[in-house]
C-alpha cells in the first residue's frame, strides 16, 4: 500500500512533538478498537509520550487482554468528566476507525472543541475529511489495525521491519485484525495474510489471542445463543435471517458487552441466508448488525433503512423509538417490510 511520503512525514512530525496525545475511537469498541488504538499508543509511548486512550462506551471483557499496564483508558459514559479533562490536556488527538465525530457522539463535541491536531485513520467510507489536520482513509483494507500496521510500516520507526514494533503494539494490531476478519472469514485482502504472517514471526502468539478472543466466554453466552437459534430466528422468504433481542431478553440472560458478538454471523453459514441481521433493544434505540454474502450489499441495505452504513459485506446501523416506530413490537415487522423492498427492486 502506498502512501505519501507528506503526510508520512507530518504524521511523523506529529508523533515525535506530542508528549500529551489522546487516541479515541468508536461507540462499543469492537477488537480492531482496542487493536488499533493500543497499537498506536504503544507506539506513542516508545516515543516518549504519555497517552491516554478514550472509548465513548464499555468494551467486551474478552478484549481487555489487549491493553497494557500504564497507559490510561477512560470510558466516557463512565466518567464523562475524567475523559473530557483527557481530551481537554491533548497536544494532538488520533482518532481511529471511526469516519467522522458524529460516530463517537457524546464525544465528539469535546474533540471539536479542542485546539490541536486531529489525525484520522479509518477504513469506513465517506470519511469527515474537514474535522482533521491528517487524513489516513483506505476502504480496501480488512481493519483499521491493518491500515496502522501499514502506516507504521512506512515510518522510519519500524522501516517495514515488524519486528521494530513495541511488542505491546504487536500484541494489540493481531487482534485487531482478527476480529475484524472474523478469523480470516471476511475482508481479507493478501496484504491482511501478510501482516499477520510478520507479527507473528515477529514473535506474537497467535494462539495466545485466539484463546482470549474466542475461548473465555461464559456459559450465559451460549444459552443466550440456544435460545436466540431456538426461538427467535426468522428466515424470510427473501434469505433474510434475523433475530431481535428484546431489552427483557437481554436482562433475563445477563447479557453483557461484547457477548453478542459474531451472532450476526451464524445464520450465514446456512446456504438459503442471503444476508443476516441482528438486532438489539437498548433503551430507546436498538443496535442493528447486517451481514451478507458476495453479491449483495449490507452496506447498501444499512444506509437506506437502518441510518447506519460499513462495508459491502459488513456494516451497521441503529433504529429508535419512537422515530421509526412506535412500539417494539413492530420491529419485526418493519425489518420484513424494507428488506422485502431491499430484494424486490432496489438491491
Amino acid at each position: 500500500m502506498n502512501f505519501s511520503k507528506e503526510d508520512i512525514s507530518r504524521l511523523e512530525s506529529v508523533m515525535k512533538a506530542t508528549l500529551r496525545p489522546v487516541i479515541i475511537s468508536h461507540l462499543n469498541p469492537d477488537g480492531d478498537a482496542l487493536g488499533s488504538s493500543v497499537g498506536l499508543a504503544g507506539v506513542l509511548r516508545s516515543l516518549g509520550a504519555s497517552p491516554s486512550i478514550v472509548f465513548p462506551t464499555e468494551y467486551a471483557d474478552n478484549l481487555s487482554f489487549i491493553l497494557p499496564e500504564g497507559i490510561p483508558v477512560h470510558i466516557h459514559s463512565e466518567d464523562p468528566e475524567g475523559a473530557e479533562k483527557a481530551i481537554a490536556a491533548a497536544d494532538a488527538i488520533f482518532c481511529l476507525d471511526f469516519n467522522g465525530l458524529s460516530r463517537i457522539e457524546k464525544v465528539g463535541p469535546a474533540v471539536a472543541a479542542r485546539d490541536c491536531v486531529k489525525v484520522l485513520i479509518d477504513h469506513h467510507l465517506a470519511p469527515e475529511t474537514g474535522s482533521f489536520d491528517i487524513v489516513f482513509s483506505e476502504t480496501e483494507i480488512s481493519s483499521a489495525s491493518e491500515l496502522l500496521f501499514c502506516i507504521l510500516m512506512n515510518t522510519s520507526f519500524a522501516e517495514d521491519y515488524a519486528s521494530r514494533l513495541p511488542s505491546e503494539s504487536a500484541v494489540a494490531l493481531l487482534p485487531g485484525m482478527t476480529t475484524d476478519t472474523n478469523n480470516f472469514a471476511n475482508s481479507v485482502f493478501p496484504m491482511t495474510l501478510e501482516m499477520a504472517a510478520r507479527l507473528i514471526e515477529a514473535g506474537v502468539d497467535r494462539e495466545y489471542v485466539l484463546e482470549h478472543i474466542y475461548h473465555s466466554y461464559r456459559e450465559e453466552r451460549y444459552r443466550l445463543l440456544g435460545y436466540l437459534l431456538s426461538e427467535k430466528l426468522t428466515i424470510t422468504s427473501d434469505g433474510v435471517a434475523y433475530m431481535i433481542l428484546s431489552g427483557d431478553e437481554r436482562k433475563k440472560f445477563d447479557v453483557r458487552e461484547g457477548e453478542t458478538e459474531a451472532f450476526v454471523n451464524i445464520p450465514l453459514e446456512m446456504e438459503k441466508v442471503r444476508m443476516s441481521i441482528f438486532i438489539k433493544e437498548m433503551d430507546d434505540r436498538y443496535r442493528v448488525s447486517i451481514r451478507s454474502k458476495k453479491g449483495v450489499s449490507a452496506q447498501k441495505c444499512s444506509r437506506m433503512y437502518f441510518n447506519g452504513g460499513g462495508h459491502e459485506n459488513a456494516a451497521g446501523g441503529r433504529l429508535s423509538r419512537p422515530g421509526d416506530f412506535a412500539s417494539a413490537e413492530e420491529v419485526a415487522s418493519y425489518v420484513e417490510r424494507v428488506t422485502k423492498e431491499f430484494f424486490n427492486g432496489n438491491e
